[in-house]
């Protein structure tokens, strides 16, 4: 059973390989264009040597052979092959490589679907947060717990608002406790794009107005995704308590919602409910 399922992924992989190779010209890949050719696409010695690898070792694997190749050699034929991140992605499980990790990339835009989403949760405070934190849309719910679009665009990041100003996080209960958490989650984040200018700047900018974060940033800690209660201190209302939780969108864009949903029960949960209600 296994061999078999093994022999018809080399069968994928030599298809995979040989269909990408006829999809470029000589021209996609700076080669001159020259005589006319008998078959389609670039030929396999040119593949192999725009890659740098040896054309017997890339003919064995477009043949599907049993052959082992490091992550080395199929992120060079894939750079040849023009493939994007999916594309790659595919290529490293064809050949039986560990996947590589996707490009981390901040994204800025909401799709209309996930609009939508939030807009559906009527009474339960729900944002999305890209890569670096950025919040890239909320529902009426969040503004009234958060107040985002009260905020300067640029300063519309989670870890801003909870790092950068007290106005947040001076009326998150138990700060002290619950901030090691958030960072620790935040790193997690910034280990998929550490070279990225707007995840270091980000951290730069935290550093050099935040001790706390300095501080924090510097113990290394990772966790994973930042769940649990937390409560705020709200104006008119006193303290309520949240349970809350991730839950990704797009993965390849690095995007998730953060769903808050008030203590059930809670006399204060459902003033804060009413308030949003009667939200305009």
């Amino acid at each position: 059973m296994i061999e078999s399922r093994l022999d018809r992924t080399r069968v994928e992989l030599a298809d995979f390989l040989r269909r990408r190779r006829e999809s470029l010209s000589p021209l996609d890949v700076g080669l001159p264009s020259g005589k006319r050719r008998r078959t389609p696409g670039l030929r396999r010695e040119e593949v192999a040597a725009l890659a740098g690898v040896g054309i017997t070792w890339y003919t064995w694997l477009e043949q599907g052979r049993t052959i082992k190749v490091s992550a080395a050699f199929l992120d060079n034929v894939a750079r040849v092959l023009k493939l994007d991140e999916v594309e790659r992605r595919h290529l490293f499980l064809l050949a039986h490589q560990r996947p590589p990790p996707m490009a981390g990339h901040a994204w800025c835009e909401l799709s209309p679907l996930v609009r939508r989403l939030l807009d559906d949760l009527t009474l339960r405070p729900a944002f999305i947060l890209n890569l670096r934190w950025d919040v890239i849309g909320w529902n009426v719910a969040a503004q009234q717990l958060f107040g985002f679009a009260d905020r300067n665009p640029a300063e519309r990041n989670m870890l801003w608002m909870l790092f950068g100003d007290d106005r947040l996080s001076g009326r998150v209960l138990d700060w002290t406790a619950q901030a090691p958490q958030v960072l620790a989650s935040f790193r997690r984040d910034f280990a998929q794009a550490p070279e990225d200018a707007a995840m270091l700047s980000l951290v730069e900018s935290l550093e050099a107005v935040s001790p706390a974060f300095t501080m924090l940033w510097r113990r290394h800690d990772v966790h994973g995704k930042c769940e649990g209660r937390r409560s705020f201190l709200l104006d008119g209302i006193g303290p309520v308590t949240f349970d809350h939780s991730s839950f990704i969108v797009d993965a390849e864009k690095h995007l998730r919602l953060v769903y808050y949903a008030a203590v059930a029960d809670h006399p204060r949960s459902v003033a804060f409910e009413e308030i949003v209600a009667t939200a305009p």
